[in-house]
């Protein structure tokens, strides 16, 4: 079975290398926009180096998809956040090369990895199943970029199978200081994190869902042996609120008013002191919490990782300065 992976060297991309390694019937061609490392879990695999969000892209991806199987599509760019244009080139128009090249090249099973992003906003009083609509938070691009790229798959649905996991944050300690750098920049120094953080002001509905990035990995290969069609939500227990990750830090939780955590994001991202323009602000206190019955009882999917330890992990690989060749998925 000849496995197509694009965004090979990113977060959930070398965590699936190592799952698919398990496979011995598998063998994976990664795309990326440059060659990695000969070293696990990249070594002895086939590599076409190629940037999506170039024109022209589809060529290269087009020799790459021959005989595929099936194409898994994870690249994404979420920086640099003050040139949304060239953001879109890569996450909507280079997706849109990425599934033409795929329908010409006649691969039968497509893999895209959309978020719980790509929903429409709502309370976090309950939660939403994959029937929920897909509009995204308009005042975030991430979440545009993902709802829009939804909508674009549309169009492919009859040229082959099509699965759409959308899990919520996917995390991976072992990437601590690439998602330090992407998410706090400088202004938050990676030693704080190795120390207990006595204070965190946050708004009470700023509540999370998490899953690490290898059991994302993990509902992919099922996915794959199963062709699973269709939207799949992908999160692990327990709901991560604000009281409970100040709890992780070792500390007390300080409620704030949303609009002033918006302020100070939108002030600090301006003045270039931290990377996180305030749509991720929105995004995170209005995107919905995720029911993953379906994965569950139809992919049989279980996370190994609990949210709390994934995320305690976390905060020691930022303090520690871990770091894989990677970049965040989300």
């Amino acid at each position: 079975m000849k496995v197509v992976v694009t965004g090979a060297t990113g977060n959930v991309g070398t965590a699936l290398l190592r799952r698919l390694a398990e496979e011995p019937d598998v063998r994976v061609h990664g795309i990326s926009r440059r060659p990695p490392s000969d070293a696990p879990p990249y070594q002895g695999l086939d590599w076409t180096p190629v940037d999506i969000g170039q024109p022209g892209a589809e060529e290269l991806l087009g020799i790459a998809f021959e005989n595929a199987d099936a194409v898994v599509h994870l690249a994404w760019l979420i920086q640099p956040s003050r040139d949304e244009r060239q953001l879109y080139r890569t996450n909507v128009a280079g997706s849109s090369r990425v599934f033409t090249a795929a329908a010409e090249a006649g691969v039968p099973h497509l893999v895209h990895m959309s978020s719980v992003g790509a929903y429409s906003p709502t309370r976090k009083d309950h939660r939403v199943d994959e029937s929920w609509t897909v509009n995204g938070v308009t005042s975030s691009f991430y979440s545009r970029h993902k709802a829009a790229v939804e909508h674009m798959l549309n169009q492919y649905e009859t040229s082959m199978l099509i699965s759409r996991p959308r899990p919520g944050l996917i995390l991976q300690p072992d990437a601590g200081s690439e998602i330090r750098d992407y998410f706090l920049g400088s202004l938050v120094p990676k030693a704080l994190f190795r120390h207990r953080i006595p204070i965190l002001p946050l708004p009470k509905d700023l509540v999370l869902q998490l899953v690490h990035s290898d059991d994302v990995a993990e509902a992919i290969a099922l996915i794959l042996q199963q062709r699973l069609h269709g939207p799949v939500n992908l999160v692990a227990e327990p709901v991560i609120t604000p009281r409970v990750l100040a709890e992780l830090l070792g500390g007390r939780h300080l409620p704030i008013p949303p609009r002033l955590l918006r302020v100070l994001a939108n002030v600090t991202w301006r003045l270039r002191l931290q990377p996180t323009p305030p749509g991720w602000v929105d995004l995170g206190l209005t995107a919905p919490l995720l029911d993953a019955t379906r994965a569950r009882t139809e992919l049989g999917w279980k996370p190994v990782h609990d949210a709390r330890e994934t995320l305690r992990s976390l905060v020691r690989g930022i303090g520690e300065g871990k770091h894989v060749q990677a970049s965040p998925v989300l």
